[in-house]
């Protein structure tokens, strides 16, 4: 990040704050109110907006990672519950008996081996697959076993014996052995099934066992990738979250099959350590986006911090550069953007320490850290308020970005509901400008925010762990905060939508298909088609409008969220450019505010383009919607 001068920064954002949209028509005469306006000046322009405002977050918790971008369709493939027991998704099936092994494991703590029994199949079985028809499906199997005569895997689809398709294995030894699976789906359903039995006088044991669609992207889901690669978000926080304060990096490095499964250490289920640093690297090369990895800074060392570090960016000659390139990874992953632990203020951190000895401990990771590789940019931990203020005057030497997050709840008036966000990202930024000018150490480092947690969150858990759905009214919310960082560009340089895929995501997910939310409807919209240099903007409520340049100043784009039930022509003013009258106009819109998408059915909620003509005076708005104007300019 480029250093900035504080002081003239204030001083353009004091003037712009004056011309902004966001001081809302609310504050003026109440007559004013009820006529709705949008004023812009073209020819004052903010600081430009960080493109890594499009940012997007990722941690390890219900189905963001396992169930949304990572393709395996098998729960606890590894067997980190006993089979048969409440938690695990493995039963015995035909009479089995089936017992966990703990000596010589596959992997983890205990194997499931399968009591045989002559010329009765004996084994266990998964259900609550998803399969489409006509699909292919690939994976292996690692088994050992004694005296057994035969094995078969079966993919099943239906309940009469013909709904099925059975892979022969040639008789494993006593030693693990791998067997490749090749199955095409039948029939289409959400409660396929795969079967693992033996016949013989012995025992089968099952070391671990993997079942992919063929279509799978570097062990990623198509669908979900596809979609991704429609958002285009420029950079991903990995891997947490409050899941990083008890993660060992190491656990995910190395042979997949024999890396241990964990207990999640902050949220429920299994960490199976399917993804880890070297299968989020391949998912951001897949998206060309910039990796974002946060270090264990709650109950993780200094040490393991370095040695992640070198293991990604150092060269083939270090020790842990050397045990990247044994992996198959020779070159070096070149990671920009760490942080050092994830809101370490909150008693529900793992790690959780006074805020004096923390700023202690983050100064020595930072010093650590940089000593391996000097070009790294560090994102400390902040919490508006003492922690923020005190991180920023005691580590100011040690950082190069402040995080701050924040969640807002449901609010049952449509337009108070639109306005938590930007309200929230406002307060943020006013605070730090406070920090700039009271904080001696702050003076000529230009630290700014990296937002990296921010959305809404409320509602049931349809989607998984904290798997919320998102409405209309929520977009409408997301696009007005990205306005309000446009407006305070000059503060916040990243923000990390909360979270990827299912998990409080803007895409969803179900086993065999996936979707925009509308909030991810937006954050697309505005990546690809929003401006870069904010123009001051002025609106009546209830609208919240912001103007920006493209970067040749050949357009200007004009978005607008309108929360309200009717339709509006809205009266244009624009000082510093002339229209001329035609462009393209991007619209989320509809008649429900309560309107939503999910995966596998016809979305509701769409982006609607379509041709501008004679736009140089009015714009014209549906309601509920958010319509982006990329205008002419002469």
């Amino acid at each position: 990040m480029t250093k900035r001068t504080y002081p003239n920064l204030i001083a353009w954002t004091v003037a712009f704050a004056c011309v902004t949209g966001y001081v809302w028509a609310a504050e003026k005469p109440s007559a004013a109110a009820d006529e709705p306006y949008i004023t812009i000046d073209a020819g004052k322009i903010g600081e430009p907006i960080s493109k890594y405002i499009y940012g997007q977050f990722t941690e390890h918790l219900g189905r963001c990672i396992y169930g949304g971008i990572w393709a395996e369709m098998l729960q606890d493939r590894k067997f980190f519950y006993p089979v048969n027991a409440k938690e695990s998704p493995w039963k015995s099936i035909e009479g089995a008996t089936t017992t966990m092994v703990r000596e010589d494991a596959f992997v983890g703590q205990h194997t499931p081996r399968v009591a045989l029994a002559g010329d009765r199949p004996r084994g266990i079985a998964q259900d609550g697959l998803g399969l489409i028809q006509g699909k292919t499906y690939e994976g292996y199997i690692w088994l050992a076993a004694n005296a057994a005569d035969a094995v078969q895997v079966s993919l099943v689809w239906g309940n009469e014996r013909k709904h099925r398709q059975v892979v022969a294995i040639a008789t494993p030894a006593e030693r693990f052995t791998k067997a490749t699976l090749k199955f095409t789906a039948g029939a289409a359903t959400d409660n396929g099934r795969l079967e693992i039995t033996a016949v013989g006088k012995g025992w089968l044991s099952i070391g671990t066992v993997s079942l992919m669609p063929a279509d799978n992207i570097h062990g990623m889901r198509a669908d979900t990738l596809a979609l991704l690669k429609e958002l285009d978000s420029p950079v991903y926080r990995w891997p947490g979250g409050n899941f990083v304060s008890g993660y060992n990096w190491k656990d995910g490095i190395g042979d997949r099959d024999r890396r241990p499964p964990r207990k999640n250490p902050a949220w429920t289920g299994v960490e199976h350590n399917d993804f880890g640093l070297d299968e989020f690297m391949d998912f951001c090369r897949c998206l060309k986006t910039e990796p974002y990895i946060a270090v264990n800074s709650g109950l993780g060392d200094t040490k393991s911090a370095v040695e992640e570090v070198e293991y990604a960016n150092g060269s083939a000659d270090t020790k842990m550069g050397r045990l990247r390139a044994n992996f198959g990874h020779p070159q070096p992953y070149g990671v920009k953007f760490w942080s050092i632990g994830n809101e370490m203020y909150g008693g529900w951190q793992l790690g959780h320490m006074p805020l004096e000895k923390y700023t202690q401990k983050h100064n020595e990771f930072a010093e650590a850290m940089r000593k391996v590789d000097p070009s790294i940019q560090l994102i400390g931990v902040g919490d508006t308020g003492k922690w923020s203020e005190t991180m920023l005057r005691d580590c100011a030497d040690h950082m190069n970005l402040l995080s701050e997050h924040f969640y807002c709840q449901e609010s049952k008036d449509l337009g108070e509901h639109v306005r938590q966000v930007p309200n929230a990202v406002r307060h943020k930024a006013e605070a730090h400008r406070k920090y700039w000018q009271q904080i001696e150490s702050l003076r000529g480092k230009g630290i700014r925010i990296a937002l990296d947690e921010w959305n809404y969150w409320y509602g049931p858990h349809v989607f998984g762990e904290l798997g919320t759905r998102y409405f209309l009214k929520d977009g409408l919310g997301i696009a007005a905060g990205l306005h309000e960082m446009a407006r305070q560009s000059d503060v916040i340089y990243m923000a990390n939508y909360a979270q990827t895929v299912n998990v409080i995501g803007c895409i969803k997910t179900s086993k065999t298909a996936a979707e925009f939310e509308t909030t991810g409807l937006v954050l697309k919209l505005y990546r690809a088609h929003f401006g870069v240099l904010p123009a001051a903007t002025q609106c009546a409520r209830p609208l919240d409008a912001q103007a920006a340049w493209s970067t040749d100043r050949k357009t200007l784009t004009i978005a607008v969220v309108n929360p309200s039930p009717s339709p509006i022509e809205v009266p244009l003013a624009i000082k510093g450019a002339k229209l001329t009258g035609t462009g393209t106009c991007w619209q989320i819109a509809g008649a429900d505010p309560m309107a939503y998408n999910d995966p596998g059915k016809p979305p509701k909620v769409t982006i609607v383009e379509s041709k501008v003509q004679g736009a140089t005076d009015k714009l014209s708005l549906a309601p509920y919607s958010v319509t982006l104007f990329a205008l002419d300019v002469k």
